[in-house]
């Protein structure tokens, strides 16, 4: 079954896009998807062999995700939010998910993924873990440890966003304020007070992309307010 999936979705690769998302997630030398390895399949092609294989094996998903092929990678994490919502095997994925948080190595991996199994399943139980993640060393498991809270924010639960929030001012990475900055607007969109509470305590010392991506859906004269 595994190397049946593999050769469906290299057929939906495309020769030409293949530069075009080398460069989009940035797998230059030093740069922090270096060395990562396209074959050109576009997201809704990835999305749509994944559903064809949504009951791939466990055994399968872990060799699929350890693949150096990035949109093999994208499929293996597809198939686990596949099964996750099935609601069968919950806490194996989670835990499988967080054990290989280094095959997760890209922004487009974690957002696609983070929130459906990480924040669905700790949605009604403790969740230091996403302040642990969010003091990691590893990008992208700073970036789940936000991302994950989207769920909560689909759920009108706000206040663990803000704690991961605060943990990350300070990130040095744009990747990162690019993804608090989103999940602050999340918030914003469905309570706009609780958001200014947050960004008068701390607009001055957040990074400005983060600022920027927070305030996207604020009228102007509040955005100059901020900017300013």
């Amino acid at each position: 079954m595994l190397s049946q999936l593999k050769k469906d979705l290299a057929a939906k690769g495309r020769k030409e896009k293949v530069a075009v998302y080398s460069n989009f997630f940035k797998t230059g030398k030093g740069q922090y998807g270096e060395g990562d390895i396209f074959i050109g399949s576009t997201v809704p092609d990835t999305r749509s062999v994944a559903s064809s294989y949504k009951d791939l094996p466990f055994f399968d998903i872990r060799t699929l995700l350890h693949s150096k092929i990035h949109e093999e990678r994208l499929c293996a994490l597809l198939i686990l939010v596949y099964q996750f919502q099935k609601g069968n095997n919950q806490k194996k994925i989670y835990e499988f998910y967080l054990k290989n948080t280094k095959r997760i190595n890209n922004w487009d991996l974690v957002d696609s993924s983070a929130d459906k199994i990480v924040g669905c399943y700790l949605f009604e139980k403790d969740k230091k873990i996403l302040c642990t993640l969010a003091r990691s060393s590893n990008l992208w498991e700073r970036r789940i440890a936000i991302i994950a809270t989207f769920y909560f924010i689909r759920n009108k639960q706000f206040e663990d966003t803000l704690v991961v929030s605060e943990i990350l001012l300070q990130d040095k990475h744009d990747l990162i304020h690019k993804a608090v900055g989103w999940m602050l607007r999340e918030v914003g969109k469905r309570d706009q007070n609780i958001l200014e509470t947050f960004l008068k305590k701390y607009y001055k010392i957040m990074p400005r992309t983060m600022l920027r991506y927070s305030i996207e859906k604020f009228s102007d004269p509040k955005k100059k307010f901020y900017m300013s």
